[in-house]
């Protein structure tokens, strides 16, 4: 008997040694490499332009994280309300603005926002252009990619008009135009990542406030 309790004892401690041994996983808090916001309150002098280009804005965010596809999916109350949206890119990976793009940009762009800042996707005019207050946007996210030190290719500015909160060496001119692409595709905004792990553009809307901010896993 005393026998067959010791080896019942050996047995226990034999395989709880061969138990698996838990190991830690540490979660660190992702690094913020920049966060740059604007009042969506004032993007222009005359307060009825302003409203124009604040809904051109949100609207062309709503198209980039795809809660609207269309025009006809276009809500302007749900697209002015508070909202979180992000997208990530990859080691090498870029965004570019529209998607008229450079050929060297053709097997690295993953992220766009998805309009086209026309009549035909719903976005408003204030008498001048449809689309009016999307540079305002591409700028922003230009002023943001630079200070995180992302790589950032543009070819035009937008000297020819003053963006509010942003400053003027930040400016960029978004245009798209389906009759000439070879210039669209240099009225364009492009960010790489060359980070060795993934950034991530959070975009946050509360209280009348845009804030875009660069964030990189650690």
């Amino acid at each position: 008997m005393k026998q067959y309790i010791l080896s019942l004892l050996i047995a226990l401690i034999v395989g709880q040694s061969q138990l698996p041994v838990a190991s830690m996983v540490v979660i660190t808090d992702p690094e913020i490499l920049s966060s740059r916001e604007i009042d969506m309150d004032y993007r222009y002098r005359v307060s009825s332009v302003s409203n124009i280009f604040k809904d051109n804005i949100l609207l062309n965010i709503a198209y980039m994280d795809g809660r609207v596809s269309s025009a006809k999916d276009i809500n302007w109350e749900e697209v002015n309300k508070p909202f979180h949206s992000e997208f990530t890119l990859e080691p090498n990976q870029s965004f570019a603005y529209h998607d008229v793009i450079l050929p060297e940009y053709k097997d690295k762009v993953v992220v766009t926002t998805n309009a086209r800042f026309n009549k035909q996707d719903g976005f408003k005019t204030d008498g001048y252009l449809y689309g009016d207050g999307v540079c305002q946007l591409a700028s922003l996210i230009n002023w943001a990619a630079r200070d995180a030190k992302l790589e950032v290719e543009q070819f035009t500015n937008h000297d020819f008009a003053t963006i509010p909160e942003v400053p003027k060496k930040y400016g960029v001119a978004i245009y798209l135009d389906p009759g000439n692409l070879a210039s669209s595709a240099r009225k364009n905004l492009y960010i790489t990542n060359n980070q060795d792990k993934p950034v991530t553009f959070h975009f946050d809307y509360e209280e009348g406030q845009l804030k875009i901010s660069v964030s990189k896993v650690t």
